[in-house]
């Protein structure tokens, strides 16, 4: 049983883990010349927490059929999804020198190619069909597989999402938890302008849904949130992750043109200094 202080420790191991992540991200866009910077920072706590603390996955039991289920289905931001594949052992960090190379596995969408990778995804909102058809399997099996998966806001607007939610409710899959990346903001303009969403809870909860809001840049309440799966026997669990897009350095957040920009030498020399 995890005493306060351990609790607080473990908290703060996260806390620098981010960081750490958040600089190899960016000197991987650096190196590359291309990437989606600003997702990958929004995304990088939940990737922190759902590795390191919440989903039974590793290199070791990468080959079971009782490892849980991680699906990426806003795969443009690969990039962070590779560190910490990387970070957990899946495969040598120094592979993550040639993202975007000639001949090189890492591209800029997660493939199977890749040990970790669980399926092809960047085709958004396909990513939660492939997270129900999962858990429904699981259910069948009697095993105690969850999934996972974190979708980007602006591919709410994929009708096939909300078939999904339909599908999920429909079938009971209380082992599936999807999580928002709710930045806000998507490829050319802010979502409330391109297609809004709210109210979304409310939507969620018609469709059968179990819904929380959390602070996605908050560990702590990350972990607590993920740890409390299910929110209802029965329902899927739905995680409404606030978060700022380039998160963590300071001249990105929260700006449009850092959904796939790549920092200059000068920028990331300010980045690396801000993330110490």
């Amino acid at each position: 049983m995890e005493t306060s202080q351990n609790s607080s420790l473990i908290t703060h191991h996260l806390s620098l883990k981010s960081k750490e992540y958040r600089r190899k991200i960016l000197q991987y866009i650096f190196n590359a010349k291309a990437g989606h910077t600003g997702g990958d920072l929004s995304i990088i706590d939940i990737l922190n927490v759902l590795y390191n603390r919440i989903m039974n996955v590793s290199p070791e039991n990468w080959e079971s059929n009782n490892r849980d289920r991680f699906i990426q289905s806003k795969g443009h931001c690969v990039e962070a999804l590779y560190v910490v594949l990387a970070d957990k052992g899946f495969f040598p960090e120094e592979d993550l020198l040639t993202i975007c190379k000639y001949n090189s596995p890492y591209i800029g969408h997660p493939t199977k190619y890749i040990r970790g990778v669980e399926q092809n995804t960047g085709g958004l909102g396909h990513g939660l069909s492939i997270g129900c058809g999962n858990a429904l399997a699981a259910k069948k099996d009697n095993s105690p597989v969850k999934v996972f998966t974190i979708l980007g806001d602006g591919e709410m607007a994929e009708g096939s999402n909300w078939e999904a939610f339909m599908f999920a409710a429909h079938y009971k899959l209380d082992n599936l938890c999807a999580i928002l990346d709710y930045n806000k903001l998507q490829i050319t303009a802010p979502n409330a302008e391109v297609m809004g969403l709210e109210p979304l809870d409310r939507k969620l909860e018609a469709f059968g849904w179990a819904v929380r809001h959390v602070d996605g840049h908050n560990l702590e309440e990350l972990e607590s949130t993920l740890k409390g799966l299910p929110f209802e026997v029965g329902k899927p669990s739905f995680v409404i992750a606030h978060t700022v897009k380039g998160k963590g350095v300071s001249y990105m957040e929260n700006v449009l043109k850092w959904h796939h920009g790549v920092p200059s030498t000068e920028q990331l020399a300010l980045a690396m200094e801000e993330l110490k």
